[in-house]
């Protein structure tokens, strides 16, 4: 009973198309009219707090007026407020379509605020990698795939949304040109308690993206091949590597896996 009148009570929250209990007086309805503008208000409050660089961004009265709307299409549905925003970059997509630096910015605040309830992983320093692979054959190296850092995304983006994320953040002038010349990519990690990003290349975008689906380093150089050819393939794919381990990427080496997972076909030229 206490289920069913807690289920019901949020729906008339959620819903302000669903009729009233009919013993409610008027001075009850009023009660759930200011209830469900508190509850909006401290959602769109939430949405401000993570994403408050796109708040500023955009303006406080748009960002509202898209809050408001998000809350209304897409309710809350788990306990925590950590999870409210999950779909707030795609709508913010669809309502700026003439400003794509708007969703990406969000996307950026998104990931970067995921970092902070990801798992706890020490990442694997340069010494402990060159130690682990120091006996590898060329048939181990094929076979090697890699365990990112929990909470690691790559967002690609064709907008200079990272140049904005530091002007609000620094309170330093924005950029002009926020259109980027062409396709570029964010990696998202956490650093010890640091919460960092930096840009990359659409390859090395990739690669990670294959690493990170658990692709071995033979076929991420295949994919590499592909992409920028046989020549510069080997040397910028053993880089890229070795740039990850440096910057705390890689949480360590997983088993060796009898199939190899070959290049996916997204499109990251």
């Amino acid at each position: 009973m206490l289920g069913a009148a807690q289920r019901s009570f949020k729906n008339l929250i959620l819903d302000e198309d669903l009729p009233l209990p009919p013993v409610w007086d008027a001075k009850a309805a009023a009660g759930m009219a200011i209830y469900r503008n508190a509850y909006r208000l401290r959602i769109v409050g939430a949405l401000g707090e993570t994403f408050c660089r796109t708040q500023r961004w955009v303006g406080a009265e748009p960002f509202g007026q898209a809050a408001t709307h998000y809350t209304i299409l897409q309710p809350p549905s788990s306990w925590s407020l950590d999870h409210i925003g999950a779909g707030f970059p795609a709508l913010l997509e669809d309502l700026f379509r003439n400003d794509p630096e708007v969703a990406e910015l969000a996307r950026l605040e998104w990931q970067m605020n995921q970092l902070y309830v990801a798992k706890d992983a020490q990442p694997l320093d340069q010494s402990a990698f060159a130690a682990a692979v120091e006996d590898y054959s060329e048939a181990d190296w094929a076979n090697l795939t890699l365990e990112l850092m929990p909470g690691l995304a790559i967002e690609p983006v064709r907008t200079d949304c990272a140049a904005i994320w530091r002007a609000l953040t620094d309170n330093t002038e924005m950029p002009q040109d926020v259109i980027l010349k062409e396709a570029s990519a964010l990696i998202v990690w956490r650093e010890n308690f640091r919460c960092v990003f930096r840009s990359a290349s659409s390859a090395e975008a990739h690669a990670l993206s294959l690493a990170g689906d658990a692709a071995s380093f033979a076929a991420i150089c295949d994919a590499m091949v592909i992409i920028l050819g046989e020549e510069r393939a080997a040397s910028e794919t053993g880089t890229m590597l070795g740039r990850w381990v440096q910057d705390g990427m890689i949480a360590g080496i997983a088993e060796p896996s009898s199939d190899l997972l070959h290049a996916r076909d997204a499109d990251w030229t």
